[in-house]
């Protein structure tokens, strides 16, 4: 039986957080990935208020609509996911999918003084000058007003080294979105063991980070097969995320 567009994006989300609690990316019962359903981005799937990521289900995930203040107010909705979450969507109708956690070594990244990310391999390589940084943490982003201006810093960036606090990813598909995120973390892991040697970094040149880069870029095809060959692992060890 084929499924429809949305059971799809169900269960892709669904593997998501189960993988992201087996790479050891999730924060207890915190933090939320969405993906935008309808057209123009407002209607999208989320997980419920404080649920685990390693038992998250398709049929669990709540779909909320951005234009409903309603949804808001829902009991199984954190306020925190629908004040973020719901103003990106709202907000940016070209994001399909948002994954905003706090991953050990991306978060640690950005609680430093000058919070970026040096070109000094093929990973971190991947990031150079393409992450948008915000230096205002002021506490749980729980308002309106603070989703819209973390919406606008994301503007023309897909990825937002949230200060003192952790990061965002937004793609276009779920496959990416997945891909950059490992990467991601995999690079601060490696930064911060480079660093811990106390030895200076070897610094690439900002040509070569450039073209490596760009020739991430490329290989988007790479990252979906990257999330495929993760899903299939899932279904075979535990198949429950797609019920």
């Amino acid at each position: 039986m084929s499924l429809t567009p949305e059971q799809q994006l169900r269960i892709d989300l669904a593997a998501v957080f189960r993988l992201s609690a087996q790479l050891d990316m999730h924060e207890a019962v915190a933090n939320h990935f969405s993906a935008a359903v309808s057209e123009d981005g407002k209607k999208f799937l989320i997980n419920p208020k404080w649920v685990h990521f390693s038992r998250l289900r398709a049929s669990d995930l709540l779909l909320l609509d951005a234009d409903n203040p309603e949804d808001g107010l829902r009991d199984d909705v954190d306020p925190t996911a629908w004040a973020i979450h719901g103003q990106i969507h709202q907000q940016l109708p070209e994001v399909r999918v948002v994954l905003h956690l706090h991953p050990v070594y991306t978060t640690a990244i950005s609680c430093l003084a000058d919070p970026v990310i040096p070109p000094i391999d093929q990973n971190t390589a991947r990031y150079f000058r393409r992450v948008a940084v915000d230096t205002l943490y002021g506490g749980m982003a729980d308002t309106e007003s603070e989703g819209k201006r973390l919406s606008a810093l994301l503007q023309g960036k897909q990825r937002l080294l949230m200060g003192n606090h952790g990061v965002m990813v937004t793609s276009g598909n779920v496959g990416e979105a997945f891909d950059d995120i490992y990467t991601l973390e995999r690079a601060c892991r490696i930064l911060t063991t480079a660093w811990s040697t106390g030895q200076p970094l070897k610094v690439l040149s900002d040509e070569v980070a450039e073209k490596t880069a760009q020739d991430w870029e490329k290989i988007t095809d790479f990252s979906r097969r990257h999330f495929e060959e993760m899903k299939l692992l899932l279904m075979k060890s535990d198949p429950s995320f797609m019920e």
